[in-house]
């Protein structure tokens, strides 16, 4: 899985409601915001069951119904086609 350049994160990135580019280029993130603990951490198993089966997993963290989300390929050395995909993963539970 190859690094993907600025120009095509920043136009993936622009259909994915919220998703920001790390201001060093390497990482791409969100925190979403749910009603309780309970909807926050379905949201995350589900993520987590996908990442699982892409052998791609995200680095987030949880507080009650607060999930942040920032994805990055290390092997890479930066956002990869693996991050979209898990990115519009977690918007197509959320819409």
């Amino acid at each position: 899985m190859s690094k993907l350049d600025i120009a095509t994160i920043a136009t993936a990135i622009a259909g994915l409601d919220g998703w920001k580019l790390a201001e060093d280029g390497l990482s791409i993130g969100k925190v979403y915001l749910f009603d309780d603990f309970n909807a926050a951490f379905g949201f995350m198993t589900r993520i987590a069951m996908q990442a699982e089966k892409m052998n791609h997993h995200p680095e987030w963290f949880n507080v009650y119904g607060k999930v942040g989300i920032t994805l990055t390929t290390h092997d890479a050395g930066g956002v990869s086609q693996k991050d979209i995909d898990l990115a519009a993963f977690a918007e197509m539970l959320v819409s």
